[in-house]
């Protein structure tokens, strides 16, 4: 059975902010960007573990997509079998905010 995915407010708005700061430059890179965060975060659905554990946290049900210069953090609920996007948080900016 496929999760179900969630956004957090705050990763809609670091990709709005990302996209947005990408397509100054190259609208075109921008939404192959902006694809490819999607493209990565909805194979989620059918994998959810195949991100890797965030360092930072150690913690199994926070993990992460790496899709340069971004990290796609997210937050795995195996129980209710969802998978919440919290940030899309540029590397470098640090360890990710949750």
């Amino acid at each position: 059975m496929a999760y179900r995915l969630s956004w957090a407010p705050t990763a809609r708005q670091d990709l709005r902010e990302l996209v947005t700061y990408i397509a100054e430059d190259d609208r075109q890179a921008a939404g192959r960007f902006a694809k490819g965060v999607f493209q990565s975060i909805e194979r989620l659905r059918q994998f959810p573990q195949s991100g890797r554990v965030v360092p930072e946290f150690d913690d199994p049900t926070i993990r992460e997509l790496i899709r340069p210069p971004c990290r796609v953090v997210y937050l795995v609920n195996t129980g209710a079998e969802t998978v919440g996007i919290a940030r899309v948080w540029h590397a470098a900016r640090g360890i990710p905010e949750l």
